[in-house]
Parts: C-alpha cells; sequence; structure tokens
C-alpha cells in the first residue's frame, strides 16, 4: 500500500517514477496503492485529464487502487467531514473510469461521523450501481470512525452491533462484490471474529507499518499465528492469500501452520471445505 495526501508539488510524474522504481526492484509485488482522490489531484497538478494519468501510473506499475477517500458517498455527510474532498459521484466516475481502464480496486465505508441509516444504505447503492456496470470492485470494506485528532472527538462513534449489522447487509446487498472484509484493525480481534458470522470472508492483511487510523486511536495489532486462530476458531479455514484474492496456503491441518511470526502476505478466512461453523451452508459466488 503507497498512500500519502495532496501534496501541492506531487503530480503524475511523481508517481509514475516512484511506481516504475517499486516494480524495478520487486517486480513480483501486486501495488494496490492510492485512490480517487489522489488521482484527481495528480491530474490537476500535471493538467492532464484522470483518464490519463490512470492510463501513465498504470503502466509505470500501479496494479489496483486502494478504496480510500470514500468515507461516505452521500452528499450531507460527505460534505460534513469532508468538504474539501471530490462529491461522492465523482469518486465513483473516477473509479469507474479506472475499472473500464483495466484497473480493479477495492471499496470502503466509513462508519459513525453521524450518518443516518438511510445514508449507509444509499452509500451501500452508489457502490453496488457501479459494480453493476463493471464488475471492478474485488471486495467492499466498512470501517469504524476512530475519535483522536481529530474535530469529532468521539461524539458520533457506531457501536459494535451497528457495524455487525452492517456487514450482514452488506453481504444480502451486494451481491454483486465477491468479498466483505472485516475490519478487526478498527474494531478489533474479537468483533473481526464475529464478522466472519455476518457475512464477511476476509480480516485483511498483517500490516508492517500504518498510520492512518492509528493516529485516530486505534491501537489493535496482530500477527499471522494468532490471524490464523482467530479464524479457525470461529469455524472457518484461514488462507493466506494475494492482493488479488487467489489463495497461496490454505490452513486446513493444524499441524502444518507456520512456527513463527513473519509477515509473508495477507491472511483472508475462506469459506471452503473443513470449516465447523454451519457446514450445511453454501458459498455462492457474486452475480
Amino acid at each position: 500500500m503507497f498512500q500519502g495526501g495532496h501534496h501541492p508539488d506531487y503530480g503524475v510524474e511523481y508517481y509514475e517514477k516512484h511506481f516504475a522504481a517499486i516494480k524495478a526492484a520487486y517486480p513480483q509485488l501486486v501495488i494496490h496503492s492510492l485512490g480517487a482522490s489522489e488521482v484527481e489531484h495528480m491530474a490537476r497538478i500535471s493538467k492532464v485529464g484522470v483518464e490519463e494519468a490512470i492510463q501513465r501510473i498504470h503502466a509505470a506499475g500501479l496494479d489496483s487502487f486502494a478504496g480510500a477517500g470514500a468515507e461516505l458517498l452521500p452528499a450531507r455527510p460527505r460534505k460534513a467531514i469532508a468538504p474539501l474532498k471530490e462529491s461522492g459521484e465523482r469518486w465513483l466516475e473516477i473509479m469507474e473510469a479506472a475499472h473500464n481502464l483495466g484497473v480493479e480496486s477495492t471499496s470502503t465505508m466509513l462508519m459513525g461521523t453521524g450518518e443516518t441509516n438511510a445514508e449507509r444504505i444509499e452509500h451501500l447503492r452508489m457502490i453496488r450501481d457501479v459494480q453493476d456496470r463493471t464488475g471492478g470492485f474485488r471486495a467492499f470494506i466498512p470501517y469504524t470512525y476512530q475519535p483522536e485528532n481529530n474535530h469529532l472527538k468521539g461524539r458520533t462513534q457506531a457501536t459494535i452491533f451497528e457495524y455487525l449489522r452492517m456487514i450482514a447487509i452488506a453481504r444480502l446487498f451486494m451481491d454483486n462484490i465477491a468479498h466483505i472484509q472485516g475490519s478487526w484493525l478498527t474494531t478489533g480481534k474479537e468483533v473481526g471474529q464475529l464478522s466472519l458470522h455476518y457475512g464477511a470472508d476476509d480480516l485483511g492483511s498483517i500490516m508492517l507499518e500504518e498510520n492512518v487510523v492509528s493516529s485516530a486511536g486505534a491501537k489493535h495489532r496482530s500477527n499471522r499465528l494468532e490471524i490464523i486462530d482467530l479464524i479457525r476458531k470461529a469455524g472457518r479455514v484461514p488462507a493466506q492469500r494475494t492482493t488479488t484474492y487467489e489463495h497461496i496456503v490454505v490452513h486446513d491441518d493444524p499441524a502444518n501452520d507456520p512456527v513463527d511470526e513473519r509477515v509473508q502476505s495477507h491472511i483472508s478466512s475462506t469459506a471452503i471445505a473443513g470449516g465447523t461453523a454451519h457446514p450445511e451452508l453454501k458459498l455462492l459466488a457474486s452475480n
């Protein structure tokens, strides 16, 4: 993940140079980075269209976009918490342009900043409508607002129940997105484990470094042995995956678990044969 703010001097050329350097040094890496806001900004700095900006950084080495900057897409809550960002409609336009140019992405949702339930559902609908046209969103990742070092200061936080309910609603409503990720990083490991029973099939990654939600108060940390154990105790089969959701190692036998905590890749939960939770249920492909 290569991510940052809107530097007044960094246009497309800056990102081209860095993506090309990363790919040259580590050609095996899938570079999943940036988002619609950064694309809009770099295109403006370089005085080019967003389609050209996307094509150029993709050619330089970017593989896919993160869902960063989605926050809340409906106009009222977005203007309240991010008045200087592009509109929700514009965020989706840029993601749709990327998908049409062969660059996939994830999608996200920030819960707990004072939005209504109706606005949460409208956020889902807006993403789902684009997915119907492009199929380019790999996953949907709802996460919760953190209260430190920002002007809201915890006055509007979402409850754990609201978060788990959103995971369940998203899994039912967004039947055209293959993966739903539980955000243990913002809600805690126990809630992440519970999310696997509410519709999530992924717990994301064990990160080497994280400087965004941690600066707002999220202090949850883990390692791959602990995440494997959490997933298994939830009755699911843990698997190590790539950024594009191919399985690298399926941990279906505890006897073959890794014996150290070194980070090698993402860990995701998969609903494959062998799990003990609800064996009567079958995994359906997304539409």
